[in-house]
């Protein structure tokens, strides 16, 4: 019987950060804003893709540090800003990207075809601020 209970605590762990619970958001500082640096829209590219992330008027921070006015970038591949629970933890996966250990800078691999991007800055548990911070989503080419 212990067993069984805990190999449901561990399958409970693991689940954990994909799970959808609603969590309280915060606002994000007044004026700051969130931007792609690189590429541009409309950019046709050879892969992989170098995605240069900006910041203005907050700083960055990894994930599960609490530090006022700081997140982390999240990059949104093909996926539409209305299809994500902003009240929610954002799941892993290749179309939500998270750059959890600060990083402002990453190499993607996309596959050739038309692609949109847009960044999703978010607090140390991954959850959006409210209102949301992002930036304009851009389409790039890869080829």
């Amino acid at each position: 019987m212990m067993h069984k209970i805990a190999l449901s605590m561990a399958a409970i762990l693991l689940l954990a950060p994909t799970l959808a619970f609603s969590l309280e958001r915060s606002a994000p500082a007044e004026g700051a804003e969130v931007y792609l640096i690189s590429p541009s829209d409309g950019d046709t590219i050879e892969g992989p893709v170098t995605v240069r992330m900006g910041l203005r008027g907050m700083g960055v921070a990894p994930a599960g540090v609490e530090v006022d006015n700081t997140g982390h970038h999240h990059l949104l591949v093909n996926t539409p800003l209305e299809e994500v629970d902003l009240n929610a933890s954002l799941p892993f996966s290749d179309n939500t990207r998270h750059f959890g250990g600060g990083q402002t800078e990453a190499s993607l691999d996309l596959p050739a075809g038309t692609h949109t991007l847009q960044l999703l800055f978010m607090d140390y548990r991954h959850v959006s601020f409210d209102p949301p911070l992002v930036s304009e989503p851009i389409t790039i080419t890869v080829r």
